[in-house]
């Protein structure tokens, strides 16, 4: 059983928590969710905003594409099936045997890898784009460290957009209902959500940073901030996802969606 608990996890630790974390809950977590995802689909966050009417990676067809944190490959899928020349990683092995099992029932083929995100096993300015809907960055020690890796792979004149909880929910409880309206911390608070075992080793850890923090990490990574998107709760849209709700989604941003560049060559 786990406890939760706050407090600071070195980067090796939490990659081997969330390893395990994943591989353990991969089933469940496509059971639950996949028909929300889709096989072939690419959702950015609980509110539901689908890639296919935001466009926020503009015309993917032809283009070279990396999916960081890719869990089942949905959004690879997607992609792929709208002309672009996609590559994956994913930490999960288990995630990554759904994206096999996925592509043995479309008869698709999504090239994914099992890789820590702190070392993304492709060569430089390998890629045209790169996306992460809630894959790896919510799970990493170092951010600016994974965001400086991208920036590595990908070509000059190249974008990055990525999709964390909503830096603000960390100051909420992660409850759906009503209790989860009412802040109980402080937003400010930058201590990792941790889950430990009985022996108080690290099983899952999930690391909070500020909008600020956010900002911060892109533009020491070597990236350029060029927008951000908070979508809204669609009126039509009743699914609860853990503590995204329609009570709280109408009150409080649950998502942020970072778009950033690789600036072009001099």
């Amino acid at each position: 059983m786990s406890h939760p608990t706050r407090h600071e996890v070195p980067g090796g630790p939490t990659v081997r928590a969330n390893r395990g974390w994943w591989d353990a809950a991969a089933d469940d977590y496509q059971a639950e969710h996949g028909s929300f995802l889709r096989d072939a689909g690419f959702v950015w966050c609980p509110e539901g905003l689908d890639e296919a009417d935001a466009r926020l990676l503009g015309d993917v067809r032809g283009r070279r594409i990396l999916e960081v944190g890719c869990g089942a490959g949905q959004c690879a899928r997607w992609l792929a099936g709208q002309g672009a020349e996609v590559a994956a990683f994913d930490l999960s092995f288990r995630q990554l045997q759904h994206s096999r099992r996925i592509d043995g029932d479309l008869g698709t083929g999504v090239p994914a890898v099992q890789a820590d995100a702190g070392a993304i096993p492709f060569a430089d300015a390998s890629f045209d784009l790169a996306c992460s809907a809630f894959g790896a960055l919510p799970f990493v020690s170092d951010a600016r460290a994974v965001l400086a890796e991208v920036r590595r792979v990908l070509r000059p004149g190249g974008r990055f957009v990525f999709s964390v909880s909503h830096p603000i929910r960390w100051a909420f409880p992660d409850d759906p209902g009503e209790r989860g309206l009412t802040a109980d911390r402080s937003y400010f608070d930058r201590a990792p959500y941790v889950e430990v075992d009985a022996d108080g080793t690290p099983t899952y850890v999930e690391h909070h940073r500020t909008l600020g923090d956010w900002v911060a990490a892109i533009v020491s990574s070597g990236l350029t901030p060029a927008a951000l998107t908070e979508p809204e709760w669609p009126p039509a849209h009743t699914r609860a996802w853990g503590g995204w709700s329609p009570l709280r989604g109408r009150r409080l941003p649950g998502t942020a969606i970072f778009t950033c560049d690789r600036p072009p060559a001099a």
